[in-house]
């Protein structure tokens, strides 16, 4: 029998389309019952870390969490579908709040239509897009139907500003709070000068269309950086799914080469590399805060690709860079390989730069240091913590 006395519980409808937004989105539940204890509930999409905290998916992140425009056109009917669902259940649960999480492709599409069929749902968007690199006009759109953007690049909250984007708050990278995981133990790094054997590690992404661009030319260059330093021990950090295709794709490799699977066995490889050659991303700013000095490299999606010759990159801070840690310094630090430059040729002689006691290698490091003071928040403060404060303080105001 239930209390009719009791208050309504607060309602939350949060939407994820891919696993970096799980993460986010279970960081976030947990801090929200801080906040609200057990008179809260949860709808939504979510993956595995959201199920662990109480949410039942409407349907499985698999469904939609593709990246790149050829694999989107090939789920295109499965991902409309699920938008329209996912506007449908979002409208029938009349939350106090929808928070949509990261995957602007879908979650974006999502909240204007939530906007367009119940006005009075306030919307907080908790991860930018990168307004900054690709098409800044995003930002004012987004203005129409975002109540408020939750910042995890100190950066943004000024791009926002400046091209007339929703009101917007950095709340702190979710790796600014795993440095533990991140920074290596006593011995567990050997300084490079004094190491017979250094770490390199190979990050041709996550994602199963990035790795089918850099993978080859990633090989590549490790076949040329090996002529020269055949004493190298290499890693190559997976995701689980992918494990198997990569170790079938690199078992040919002349190089030894260990294939190594899972975020704990990813971070242990990070806390003993010394040089790291990476695709564009996240992953970028894992190295720098992990010290590792890294090149980069991307090779975009054949349509995105002509995009970009159309729409460079916008100079925000004064660097020409989709680089994360070079926009956040403000300086072109970390050495970039887009395209067609990037070469097996160019990015080994960059990473070889790195391997020895040099100041490219140096310079790196010190900038790593700057950075974290960058992305810290004040004492005290928590990323989920600030999150939860902003999205239950968005709903409130929705109310009045």
């Amino acid at each position: 029998m239930t209390d009719e006395n009791a208050p309504r519980p607060f309602k939350v409808f949060i939407v994820v389309g891919e696993e970096s937004g799980d993460q986010l989105g279970a960081r976030l539940m947990h801090a929200l019952r801080r906040i609200h204890g057990d008179n809260i509930s949860f709808e939504g999409t979510g993956g595995e870390r959201m199920a662990r905290e109480g949410l039942q998916s409407i349907f499985s992140l698999s469904d939609i969490a593709v990246m790149g425009l050829t694999a989107v056109l090939q789920n295109l009917r499965t991902i409309i579908r699920r938008v329209h669902e996912t506007v449908d259940a979002a409208v029938a649960a009349r939350p106090d709040v929808l928070v949509i999480i990261d995957s602007p492709d879908f979650t974006h599409n999502v909240a204007k239509r939530v906007r367009k069929r119940a006005p009075e749902i306030p919307i907080v968007d908790y991860v930018s897009p990168s307004v900054w690199a690709w098409r800044p006009g995003r930002a004012r759109k987004m203005a129409r139907y975002v109540d408020h953007l939750l910042a995890v690049l100190p950066f943004e909250p000024d791009v926002h500003k400046r091209l007339g984007g929703p009101p917007t708050t950095y709340v702190g990278h979710p790796l600014i709070e795993r440095l533990n995981d991140l920074r290596p133990a006593s011995g567990e790094r050997p300084d490079v000068r004094e190491v017979d054997r250094p770490t390199l590690l190979i990050l041709p992404g996550s994602r199963r269309s990035e790795v089918s661009r850099l993978l080859d030319p990633f090989g590549k260059a490790l076949e040329i950086i090996h002529r020269q330093r055949p004493e190298l021990d290499v890693l190559l950090p997976a995701v689980p799914h992918l494990a198997g295709d990569i170790r079938e794709k690199t078992a040919n490799w002349p190089v030894p080469m260990e294939v190594v699977v899972g975020e704990e066995a990813k971070f242990r490889a990070f806390r003993r590399a010394h040089a790291a050659l990476a695709a564009s991303g996240t992953v970028s700013l894992e190295l720098a805060i992990s010290s590792v000095p890294m090149v980069v490299a991307y090779k975009l999606d054949w349509f995105y690709r002509r995009i970009k010759d159309l729409n460079r990159f916008i100079k925000f801070a004064g660097v020409d860079s989709m680089v994360l840690p070079n926009i956040i310094l403000e300086k072109n630090v970390i050495p970039e390989f887009l395209d067609d430059e990037a070469s097996p040729e160019s990015m080994a002689q960059a990473v070889l730069m790195l391997l020895d006691d040099s100041e490219a290698r140096s310079r790196q490091l010190r900038e790593f240091a700057t950075m974290e003071d960058k992305m810290r928040l004040p004492e005290n403060l928590s990323q989920s913590g600030e999150a939860a404060r902003i999205v239950s303080e968005v709903a409130r105001a929705g109310k009045s």
